[in-house]
Formats: structure tokens, sequence, C-alpha cells
């Protein structure tokens, strides 16, 4: 099984190939840097799933089987502290079909969130707020607000897994 990942962000790469060696044993993964066509900071859910899918769709060729987009966001959700949960979406694409899965959603400090709605990204605020550089690429905002409960990588798992379910049950989703 021939797996592309729309991005180059190591801990994409690692959740999508950690969830799908589980399924399919055996696997080659490789990551290419695609167009989201979204903005870098998307917000809504609209957005944030064309990103996924554009990722998916951009970084797809016949000489893979599957490709992979992930794209993090904020969605608007009522009677929530700010206002917004920030959640992931992944879209797989087989060349024909997309399937789409979610992550659990958390929510930012009001302060990050003022930041966001300023025109700053997520990620450049968290960097400032823990200290650490780049920390999406690494153990993640997540990991930052659930003491190490979570880290970024298990969230995108949980994304990466939802979009599998389909494919995991082909006969009850496709018939």
């Amino acid at each position: 099984m021939k797996i592309i990942v729309g991005s180059k962000n190591p801990v994409k790469f690692q959740a999508t190939g950690n969830v799908l060696e589980k399924i399919y044993g055996e696997l080659e993964v490789q990551a290419i840097d695609v167009d989201s066509g979204v903005p870098d900071q998307p917000i809504g859910l609209e957005v944030t799933v064309q990103g996924a899918i554009n990722r998916a769709k951009n970084a797809f060729s016949p000489d893979f089987d599957l490709s992979v987009g992930i794209e993090s966001g904020l969605l608007e959700v009522p009677h929530s502290i700010t206002g917004y949960l920030d959640l992931q979406w992944c879209a797989i694409y087989d060349g024909e079909k997309i399937t789409l899965g979610v992550s659990a959603g958390f929510e930012y400090p009001p302060m990050v969130i003022e930041q966001v709605l300023g025109g700053r990204e997520v990620g450049d605020v968290m960097d400032q707020v823990t200290g650490v550089n780049k920390l999406g690429q690494k153990t993640g905002a997540v990991s930052h607000l659930t003491q190490g409960m979570l880290d970024r990588t298990g969230n995108t798992e949980q994304c990466v897994l939802m979009a599998m379910v389909p494919r995991m049950n082909e006969g009850v989703y496709f018939g």
C-alpha cells in the first residue's frame, strides 16, 4: 500500500503512518508540500474541510493508492468560552471518492483567539505563549493545554482513523 500525505508536517506524516499501518500492515508513506487553497489560518467548517480535501486531491497521483489531506481550523461553537474550538479534519482520496474524519476538538485560551481574530495564526500565538518554536510540528498546543495527556500526533491520529471508517467497512458504506 502506497500513501502520500499532502503536507511535510512531521506530525501529520507520523499520525497517518501510525493509523494506516495498523489497518494495512506494511506500507510506504511519503509526504509532499501542496497548496491547501485556503487561508493559513482556516476559520469555519467549510473552509477547513475544503483545505483537507484540497490537500488530499493535490497530493494524489496514480502512483499512490491513497492520498491524505489534514487541515486544522477554528469552528464556531455556541456556548464555548471563546466561541471557537479547534478541530482537525482529514480527507482521504483514492482517485474517485473522498472519505472524511474529524478529531476531538479543544478550545484555546481567550487571548489566543483574540489574537487570531486580529489576523495572527494560532501556531504563532501558541509558540509565543509556550516559548516552543514550531510547537505545531512537535507535541502541539493540545499537549500543552492537556498537560501532556494528549499530544498533536494522537489528536491527528483521531481524524485519520475516523476518515478510514467507511474504507474499513466498505460493504456498508459503498455496498
